[in-house]
This record gives C-alpha cells, structure tokens and sequence, in this order.
C-alpha cells in the first residue's frame, strides 16, 4: 500500500488560529449536547412511542457503543484522508443522523439515528484535538486543548436549560432537529479553515482490534440489558442471557492476545500491569455507570414530583452547576494536596449522593426528614432531599470525570504512553457509561417503571462507588506521585 506524503498545513495567524478554534469548539459542543439532552428527552420518547424504561435506554446505550467505536477509527482515518475531509464528514454524519431521529416514525429507527448520531460525533473530538496538534505551537496546545475538553462540561451546563425551554414551547423532535443549520454552518466554515494535513509515518491501523472490542461491547452491553432484577427468569432467556457474558469474556480474553501483538493496538492491555493505570481504569468505568445513570433522573423526577417534562429538565441544574464548579476545584486542590484525598473524598460524595437519590421518594427517607425538618411541608422535604443529593452527585462527578484522574495517569505512564493511557481512560468511562445505561434501563425495566426499580440501581451504584473507595485507597501517595511526575 502506497504511503501519501505529509502534507504541511498553511500557516495561521492570530485571527485564524481564533477562528479554527471558534469552529472546532461549536463542532465538539454540538455533538457533547446529544448526550446532556437525550436524559430530559426520555419522558417525552417514552410518551410517544409507547415504550418502557428498559427499551428507552438502547438511546443512550446506542449512541455510547458506536460513539466509543467511531473514536480510534475517525482519528487514523484522519491521518490518511486529511483532517478538514473527515472532520465534514463526521458533521454531516452527525447531521444525518440527527434527521433521522427527528423524523423517526418508529422506536427502532429511532435508535438507528441515535447509532448514526454517535458515529459521526465519536470522530468529532478526537479530529478537533488532531487539528489542534497540527496548527498551534506546542506552548499553546495545552491550552487549547483543555478548552476543547471544557466543551463536555459546558454541554451538561446548558443541555438541560437548552433542553427545558424546548420542550416548553415544542415537540422533543426539535431537540434534535436543531442539529441540523447548526451542523451546515459547522461544515461550510470547517472546509474553508481546516487543513487538509495528513500523517506520512501512521502506523497500521489496528482493525481486528476495533472489531473485537466491539464485539465485546456490544455483548456485554446486551447481556446486561436483558437482566430481570425482579422476578423468575424463563430458562431460554436466561441462557440467552448467560451465552452473551460468555460470549463476551471469550472475545475480551481473544482481544488481549490480539492487542498485544498489534504494531498499533487500539487498547494497550499492557498498561493494565501498572497499578495505578489498573485502577484508575476501575473508577473511570464506576464514573461512567454513575453519569449513565442521571440520563434516566428526569423519568423519575416525573413520577415522584408530577413535574412536567420541561420541569424535570430544569431540575438537573444542580448536578451540572456542581460539576461546572466542582471541576476546577479539584483540580487546584490536586496541586496542593494530591490526587489520592481528592479522589477519595469524590468517590465518598458520589456514594452519599446516589445512596440519596435511590431514597428519593421512600416513606422511611420521608419520616427521617420528617423528624430533622419538621418546619418544612412533605414536597419542600422532598425537594430539598432530591437537590442536597444531586449536588453532592455532581460534586464527585467532577472528581471522577475531570482532572485528577488524567492527572494520576501522567504520573503512572511512561512518558511515551501517555496519550495512549489518556485514550484508554477515555475508552473505559465510556464502557461504564454504556453498562450504566443497560443495567439502569433493565433495572427500572424489570420492576415495569415503579420505583422500586430505581432504587434498586441507584443503591447498586452507591454501594460499587462504596467499594471503589477500596481501590482509590491503593493510588500513590503525594510525594510518590510527584516523583514520577518529574
């Protein structure tokens, strides 16, 4: 196969370094708010296909699989076409599938658009930084790279306000529809500014490790999805069941012998024998179940409240805002007291909140409040319940997803792994966010909507973040960590 040469990409002065990076900033935010909308979106989907929480959540778990796949092969595709060729083409898939959704007759083409969605935004992120790496200098990139990051926190920010004042005035199709002048706008103004740069020494692309990875994905995602957490199991579901975990560990135990024989695997299992990579790996896939889980709050919200669609939107305000403020928190506290207390304390304020949020609405939550504020009317206790929970959610969260566990992995990998360590963490919290997704949606699936069942996986999730505060009690200590960071 014929290499093409590099093709070096123009310079760029200030005013067109801004206007790359005003370009790729809208892209990436784009395609982050079709995660933030999708949970306030859920009520109204539920309404209008006639289908139960279990199935509603194939349009999370939809979008995470071929989002989380999409990544590794847009950004080697990049390399080989060009970054201004793949990054419009991933637009215009995104807009494609954001079409389809909005004009979904029915269930199943629904999730159809929401897997074209995530294929096309999986390649958005990961083009955007390659450009970045590209054109600015390399004291800038850091820069500019953490802006682009930002974007995710900025898309729960403003999704659900976003998605609150939609559903106000119009139908849940205009959530997505609304992708669609701002994915033209996107195209036009990225064809005219992105370089078309591409890579001379890219190394093979890892294709059977693609593939294998998401075979197990898609097997574990749909064994836990097919869960009943409530009542007797017919045989032939149940082996159908057990055949896909099966089926999973063999593909999984087949990708680490793949993977550690690619020139360019696409999962460095290698990196898995360093301690601190192995758990920090193990508390990005808790994160990840945990954010999975708050797409499914504003269904609840609904019930235990009678709030209205757009209301349940709004309610998610707190959790975001304390993610929003909690992020950089952590991060300057990382400097002066190291990742270890820090992570710690987030793992303990994520269990507390979601321990909370599985009682929201319980008779026992209500008589103890009952008893500490009895000033309060019942509603006002429940609310005040709910928003003291979603804060302290929201605040571990920002622990989790934010900068000290990148911060950990600088210091546990090598200088030349450290980006293919940063991937891996990337990939792993996507992992939980997809089996966060299928256990909640079978969770509240198995228990036909009642409250029981979100109970039952919200205290599931409490009690696994409980468990990592095990293996966050392993991380290296402050001066440790600080050696190897030098």
């Amino acid at each position: 196969m014929s290499v093409l040469p590099a093709e070096t990409p123009r310079s760029y002065d200030e005013a067109a370094i801004k206007r790359l990076l005003t370009v790729l900033f809208v892209g990436v935010l784009m395609s982050a708010l079709d995660i933030a909308i999708v949970g306030p979106a859920l009520p109204a989907l539920g309404e209008a296909f006639h289908v139960d929480e279990r199935q509603l959540a194939l349009t999370f778990m939809a979008f995470t699989l071929f989002n989380l796949l999409s990544n590794p092969v847009m950004a080697r595709l990049s390399d080989a076409w060009g970054r201004r060729r793949v990054y419009v083409a991933d637009v215009i898939v995104f807009a494609a599938g954001s079409l389809f959704v909005a004009a979904a007759p029915t269930f199943p083409l629904l999730i159809v658009g929401r897997a074209v969605q995530g294929l096309g935004a999986g390649g958005i992120f990961p083009v955007a930084s390659a450009t970045i790496g590209d054109v600015l200098p390399i004291e800038r990139r850091g820069r500019a790279l953490g802006l682009i990051g930002a974007v995710f926190g900025i898309a729960f920010l403003i999704g659900p306000v976003a998605a609150g004042l939609i559903l106000h005035v119009a139908s849940w199709r205009w959530l997505f529809a609304i992708n669609l002048p701002l994915a033209a706008i996107v195209a036009i103004a990225a064809w005219r500014i992105l370089p078309d740069a591409r890579r001379a020494d890219r190394a093979p692309f890892d294709v059977a490790g693609v593939a294998v990875l998401g075979l197990v994905l898609i097997a574990l995602g749909w064994s836990v999805y097919r869960l009943e957490l409530a009542q007797p199991v017919a045989a032939g579901s149940a082996w159908l069941t057990a055949a896909g975990f099966l089926v999973a560990l063999l593909a999984a135990t087949v990708l680490v012998v793949i993977e550690r024989r690619a020139p360019s695997p696409v999962l460095r299992v290698d990196l898995l024998a360093v301690p601190a990579v192995a758990v920090v790996m193990s508390l990005a896939i808790g994160a990840g179940l945990a954010e999975a889980a708050i797409v499914f709050v504003p269904q609840l919200l609904v019930q235990v409240f009678a709030v209205s669609k757009s209301q349940a939107a709004y309610m998610l305000l707190p959790i975001v805002v304390a993610m929003a403020i909690g992020a950089p928190v952590a991060g300057r506290w990382v400097d002066r007291y190291g990742t270890r207390p820090i992570v710690l304390g987030g793992c303990a304020l994520l269990a507390l909140g979601m321990g909370l949020a599985a009682l929201v609405g319980s008779p026992s939550a209500e008589r103890v409040l009952a008893t500490m504020v009895p000033f309060l009317g019942a509603r006002s206790r429940d609310l005040g319940h709910f928003y003291f929970g979603a804060t302290l959610v929201g605040l571990g969260l920002a622990t989790l997803l934010g900068g000290p566990l990148r911060y950990i992995i600088l210091g546990a990998a090598s200088k030349g792994d450290r980006a293919a360590a940063q991937g891996m963490l990337t990939l792993f919290t996507g992992a939980g966010q997809l089996l966060g997704g299928a256990f909640v949606g079978a969770s509240i699936g198995s228990h036909g909507g009642d409250l029981a069942g979100y109970r039952i996986a919200f205290g599931a999730i409490a009690l696994l973040v409980v468990a990592m505060i095990a293996f966050a009690w392993t991380l290296p200590r402050r001066q440790a960590e600080r050696a190897a960071l030098r």
